[in-house]
């Protein structure tokens, strides 16, 4: 019986576990993970970043190995009997302090891969073929016995082993479960087609919106068929596809993957047991795959979690802070299943028979959720949303702001041209920015923020915002809240 010990046991290596592991390995936190898998995924499930996740990969370093691979995609159009309808993508135009404004199509497996390759680096590599089989909480950690007959003493145990979670069952956490009896059918493979093909998301509109066309990397593309009942075959899906394209048709080249799924709807009633068990991702928020938010909101709570949990045991930060992980996510989730709820429904159910028209209505709508840009973690004000991403010059060199944030620090920006001495602790770096280049440093022909502190978290949330007279109140709060006083 081998005994072993670490700072947090991960179950899952999908890719809020694998990620997890990363961002704990990044901040000085010894990981161990495991999974049932014989390795990483290969194909199929999600496919699809937002533009709030492509920035949070830039943060931690993730971003330029990711997104050669993909293939950007920011507009929607409507297709109806075989004739086009409208095109659209405002709600990504519109947005502000941010350089990447589309999706990168791109599948969960290249994500998948690129964690493990980087876990397998730092010698954290996945324990696969294992699964867990009991877990014990004591005042002071967490004891599990794995399949293996290991016995793992951690400090925190992640759960992000899915929606069928054995973390989430093992301590009978309610997740009630709606079924809105809508089944579709995906297809990811080389087509042959004489439709007018574009890389932009088409819906198409016959009797209802049951046929959606995603573009992807490489030569592939990912088919959506809603088929409302379980006993059918790839062969019916194509069929169904080519009903609502015609007279244009489609047929499979090369097949990648095929497969269906139900929707189901559900959200974990706690995410927290003991604060020392933790749940992430599927385990405790699944939906529907309409408007691509299920990977994406599973890597933002890893993003919203590991921080937290390195401030604690590095920093001796009150265990209170793990509580605001599900008192920040959750709502989150919630909101993710009312748009990707009222999305997927859109294509079955319309009042005026329009329902590829009210599908782009809804995206526009959602667009805070879509995009990741409108996920906020206060009811008003700059405090709790997301920094904006700045043109940041430092003499003729472009540069910006996010490639300044450190995951493992918080970081105070000083917009002012006035000189400045601080003392700060050292989980926070300093960065100011001038509004002129007649000094040496940074500066910034942006207005925002112009004449303030902000103080940004590592998961390049805000945190705090005052004048430059209030900059010593700040940084004072900030340290009696995030570290031993």
């Amino acid at each position: 019986m081998i005994r072993k010990e670490t700072d947090i046991l991960i179950i899952g290596a999908g890719p809020v576990g694998l990620l997890c592991a990363y961002l704990a390995e990044l901040s000085g936190l010894k990981t161990i993970i495991i999974d049932t898998s014989v390795g990483p995924l290969e194909v199929g499930r999600a496919d699809a970043l937002n533009a709030r996740t492509l920035q949070l990969l830039e943060v931690v370093d993730l971003f330029k190995e990711l997104y050669p691979l993909g293939l950007p995609c920011n507009t929607s159009s409507v297709w109806e009997k075989g004739k086009f309808v409208s095109r659209q993508s405002s709600w990504w135009n519109e947005l502000e302090g941010c350089f990447h404004k589309h999706f990168l199509m791109l599948g969960q497996a290249f994500v998948e891969k690129l964690l493990d390759k980087k876990l397998t680096s730092i010698n954290a590599s996945v324990v696969r073929q294992t699964t867990i089989e009991d877990i014990q909480i004591t005042d002071q950690e967490c004891i599990s016995t794995l399949s293996n007959k290991e016995i793992i003493k951690s400090t925190y145990l992640i759960g992000a082993d899915g929606s069928s979670s054995f973390v989430r069952n093992y301590f009978n956490i309610p997740f009630e479960i709606t079924r809105p009896q809508i089944i579709w059918a995906v297809i990811d493979a080389v087509f042959e087609t004489d439709f007018p093909k574009a890389p932009e998301i088409i819906v198409f509109q016959a009797e209802t919106s049951d046929v959606a066309w995603i573009p992807r990397e490489g030569e592939i593309d990912r088919f959506y068929i809603r088929m409302d009942r379980k006993d059918f075959s790839m062969e019916d899906a194509i069929e169904k596809i080519n009903l609502a394209m015609a007279p244009h048709t489609v047929m499979i080249k090369e097949l990648v993957w095929f497969s269906q799924f139900s929707v189901k709807e559900s959200v974990a009633e706690n995410y927290l047991i003991k604060d020392r068990i933790i749940l992430a991702g599927d385990a405790c928020h699944i939906h529907s795959v309409n408007g691509g938010q299920g990977l994406n909101t599973g890597l933002a709570d890893a993003f919203n979690l590991i921080w937290k949990l390195s401030m604690i045991k590095n920093h001796e930060a009150n265990q209170n802070l793990l509580r605001s992980y599900e008192s920040e996510r959750k709502p989150i989730a919630l909101s993710v299943i009312e748009s990707s709820g009222e999305l997927v429904r859109s294509t079955k159910y319309s009042n005026s028979g329009t329902h590829a028209k009210d599908y782009v209505k809804i995206v526009e709508k959602r667009a805070g959720n879509i995009t990741g840009m409108g996920i906020r973690y206060s009811e008003k004000g700059i405090i709790g949303t997301r920094v904006y991403d700045l043109i940041v010059h430092q003499e003729k060199e472009k540069k910006r702001l996010y490639s300044f944030l450190e995951y493992t620090k918080f970081t105070l920006l000083y917009f002012s041209d006035q000189k400045i001495d601080l003392e700060l602790p050292d989980f926070v770096n300093l960065l100011q920015i001038r509004s002129n280049n007649s000094q040496h440093g940074f500066w910034t022909e942006s207005k925002h923020y112009k004449g303030q502190v902000i103080i940004v978290r590592p998961d390049a949330y805000i945190e705090s915002v005052g004048t430059l007279n209030e900059i010593n109140t700040l940084i004072k709060t900030l340290v009696s809240k995030y570290s031993k006083v």
